[in-house]
């Protein structure tokens, strides 16, 4: 990879995995975007998600490098979520 890719996927299995040791894991239970994605919302909340921090970033606590690292992790989210929603289609 050109772009030192590989260590940016690195970096952001690491930033994800250590959401998942705070606020967003809980006690192992069900997670408020397990809600949210089987509603048929989580597409919509993950593009909005992306807006957000997208837009905020260089504005809200400066160049902050988490809000590009929140949004690719939403963009995962919508990965998932669609290929969740297409299973049937993607075989």
């Amino acid at each position: 990879m050109r772009f030192k890719e590989a260590h940016y996927l690195i970096e952001i299995e690491d930033y994800i995995d250590k959401t998942y040791q705070e606020h967003y894991a809980g006690k192992g239970g069900t997670q408020t975007f397990d809600v949210i994605a089987s509603s048929g919302l989580g597409i919509g909340f993950c593009l909005g998600s992306i807006i957000k921090y997208s837009t905020r970033f260089g504005k809200k606590e400066g160049w902050n490098r988490n809000d590009l690292l929140k949004l690719i992790h939403y963009a995962i989210l919508a990965l998932y979520v669609f290929d969740l929603e297409n299973e049937e289609s993607l075989k």
